[in-house]
């Protein structure tokens, strides 16, 4: 019976060898690469969310929830007396975030995401207030409001709590309108620039010789992650050469031998491109055991001491045998993971085991780890 880490590792070995077989394919310039300027734009906003079933925020904890109300109130007319404590238990505080699409024109709508800042219990059934949402200078650019949107549900009573999913933040699909309009030239002059998404000077030569056999002699790499492409001074035959060199197909050049490696999850992926050098490795397995046996200590009838509980803790430490195995030389993902995965490790031993290979130099790869 397979445990599941060798599960995981027969997984990532199949894998492997599909990928293996499978050969370069070719990519559309608009997947590999972005038109310099072209991009969004995030936007935050504080808000209150009213209309809550009891489970908003516990104000004598949140005062700014307070405050906010009281403000609110006053733009609208109404005047609190000084002094005056309010117990709201159907508001809450929230921060209101968004982002603001390229081109976004005044009057079209975006979607938010509404999230608590106080210790509401849940936003689910409220009513986001209107809401202005600002860009990095501070300007106002849209105004948010709308029923928010929770998906999940919770319990509680007796002592127990019972939640699926998040309850604490919500989505206002549509809930903000664009009020100001971001500047976005498209290029610079004469010229518009493309940015792969990851540097690479072979497939940035790549993409200019697919734009220059559409157009002859307009494109030209300024590095490995820019290309400069001489387009038409008109608005619309620019937009449409644009439109052009976006569907143009452009197979990428193979990716440097990579092994990202997450040490909260023990995550280990490799791409196609990971070498092994023949090396040796032990693997073995130390285990910590600890126990507590509580006894009751009495005291004499006549010494005038109280019984009392004692803890008494026992600490075991096993390491069972390594074996030092031969590890032949892979030259692709799917022979590495064979390779590994006849040590029996599993992902957290594998985050240990890559890292002496590459400090040995037995690993043909960046190491990254997150």
């Amino acid at each position: 019976m397979k445990t599941p880490h060798r599960k995981l590792l027969a997984a990532l070995c199949l894998a492997g060898t599909v990928f293996a077989a499978a050969p370069a394919s070719a990519e559309r310039i608009k997947d590999i690469a972005s038109l310099a300027g072209v991009r969004a734009n995030q936007l935050v906003g504080y808000g209150v969310v009213v209309g809550l079933d009891g489970s908003g925020d516990q104000t004598t904890q949140t005062p700014f929830t307070v405050q906010s109300m009281i403000s609110m109130l006053s733009a609208m007319g109404i005047n609190m007396p000084p002094g005056q404590s309010l117990q709201l238990k159907n508001v809450a505080a929230v921060m209101v975030t968004a982002s603001l699409p390229a081109f976004a024109r005044a009057g079209q709508t975006i979607d938010i995401t509404v999230s608590s800042i106080g210790n509401a219990k849940s936003l689910r059934g409220g009513t986001l207030i209107l809401t202005p949402l600002k860009g990095a200078d501070g300007q106002i650019y849209a105004m948010a409001q709308g029923n928010v949107t929770v998906v999940g549900a919770g319990a509680s009573g007796a002592g127990s709590k019972v939640t699926v999913n998040h309850l604490s933040v919500g989505r206002i699909a549509a809930g903000a309108t664009v009020e100001r309009e971001v500047p976005m030239p498209l290029g610079q002059g004469e010229f518009v620039h493309l940015e792969l998404n990851s540097t690479d000077f072979s497939t940035a030569q790549q993409m200019v010789e697919a734009i220059n056999r559409m157009a002859p002699g307009t494109a030209s790499a300024a590095d490995g992650r820019q290309v400069r492409v001489k387009a038409p001074a008109n608005a619309d035959e620019r937009v449409a050469f644009i439109g052009r060199i976006e569907n143009l197909d452009v197979t990428p050049a193979k990716m440097a031998a990579k092994v990202i490696v997450n040490s909260r999850t023990g995550s280990v992926v490799m791409n196609q491109a990971v070498l092994l050098d023949n090396c040796a490795v032990a693997h073995g397995n130390l285990s910590v055991s600890v126990s507590t046996d509580n006894t009751v200590s009495q005291p004499g009838a006549l010494s005038g001491g109280q019984t009392a509980s004692v803890a008494n803790a026992q600490i075991e430490i096993k390491q069972e045998g390594a074996a030092l195995m031969n590890l032949k030389a892979g030259a692709n993902l799917a022979e590495i993971v064979r390779a590994l995965n006849s040590l029996g490790a599993n992902p957290q031993d594998l985050i240990a085991i890559l890292q002496a290979m590459k400090s040995a130099g037995a690993l043909r790869a960046e190491l990254e780890i997150i």
